[in-house]
């Protein structure tokens, strides 16, 4: 019977004219092989597993007795410059710019001009693919960097509108129904003059939902805005904010409108109500302290306008209006060299506001 050409087989045909098999397949063995077909057939499942590994090792010797030469390196490309980075940017190029630009954006080494240079061309566009993660990034750093640049300043302005107008798009497409979609598109057509149609917005809004946080200010909030607000539109502004503070009452805005309403109302009580009520909801509400110390002023509470005033003076020193309600408190309830500091603070801040002598009057 003809014997099978077993892999082993074929390793010993080949091994016959060639030594460098048989060396590789011995050293594979750890012993000497030999001629022997025998042997070699008692071997066979071993040969079999060096099978692949010859064929490898001879496909990889040079025909012919050529010596291989070494593949040539590759040359890699040169690496981009912030100059050229910057001109990519601007032919459109911005995926293959956008990565040097960033860092040259926050390389000391690289010049003033040319780290904002390359900050408004990131910037742009990082826009330009909607990468918003970039954007932010690039906005950071250029304000950290060039925080009173005007062209800087510029940019960051219309690119923050740019950012919020795509989460305003992000919300329509995603949630157009809403509480939040509705009250975004009542704000938006507030800002465009159309007073009726916000308020019907706000209108349905609390048709729908009565008890929603929020809804009942913001439709105060309209109410006493309009150019055309009367008496009445004031009225119903006032119970809509009492509906509010009956809904949420951490409302702080809400108590600090009750608050001005009632001064102009000159119902000095409520007034002292409402914005101490707001100021101990918002420990940083500024004007709801003033307003508080203001209204106990007007009634000659001298003392207890004190502790109001100082807290708003503190959260709001720049105000030359703080200092002087303060002053009066302290003048009139016997701290007359405190009121004094405060009389000096205020005449300095009102001096530093005024327009120099012989200025520009507005026109």
């Amino acid at each position: 019977m003809r014997q099978a050409l077993t892999p082993a087989c074929l390793i010993f045909i080949l091994g016959v004219n060639c030594p460098l098999v048989i060396a590789f397949v011995e050293a594979a063995l750890r012993r000497p092989l030999g001629l022997r077909y025998d042997d070699m057939l008692e071997n066979s499942r071993k040969l079999a597993i060096v099978l692949l590994a010859t064929a490898s090792f001879l496909l990889a010797l040079p025909l012919g007795g050529q010596t291989g030469k070494p593949a040539a390196p590759t040359k890699s490309a040169p690496a981009l410059t912030a100059d050229k980075a910057i001109e990519l940017a601007q032919q459109g190029r911005c995926k293959e710019a956008l990565p040097v630009l960033k860092r040259t954006l926050s390389s000391a080494a690289s010049s003033t001009d040319t780290r904002k240079q390359a900050g408004i061309a990131g910037l742009r566009c990082a826009l330009t693919f909607d990468d918003r993660d970039a954007s932010i990034e690039l906005l950071r750093q250029l304000q950290k960097t060039f925080p009173k640049d005007p062209d800087v300043l510029f940019v960051v302005v219309h690119a923050y509108s740019d950012l919020s107008s795509r989460a305003a798009q992000d919300l329509g497409r995603f949630a157009p129904d809403s509480v939040a979609a509705h009250k975004l598109n009542a704000e938006a057509l507030e800002l465009q003059g159309k007073w009726g149609e916000a308020e019907r917005e706000y209108e349905d809004l609390i048709e729908k939902q009565p008890n929603a946080p929020g809804l009942h200010f913001l439709l105060g909030r309209l109410l006493l805005s309009r150019p055309d607000a009367d008496a009445a539109s004031a009225e119903r502004a006032k119970q809509e904010f009492v509906k509010e503070l009956e809904i949420d009452p951490n409302n702080a805005g809400a108590a600090y409108i009750l608050g001005e309403i009632a001064r102009k109302e000159e119902s000095w009580d409520e007034a002292i109500a409402r914005f101490s009520q707001a100021a101990k909801l918002d420990p940083n509400f500024a004007d709801a302290f003033l307003g508080w110390g203001s209204c106990l002023v007007t009634m000659k509470r001298y003392e207890e306008a004190i502790a109001p005033l100082q807290a708003a003076e503190r959260l709001m020193a720049w105000n030359p209006a703080v200092h002087y309600t303060l002053a009066t408190a302290l003048s009139r309830s016997g701290h007359k060299e405190e009121a004094e500091k405060e009389f000096e603070i205020h005449r300095s801040l009102t001096a530093k506001s005024s327009p120099a002598p012989g200025g520009d009057k507005p026109q």
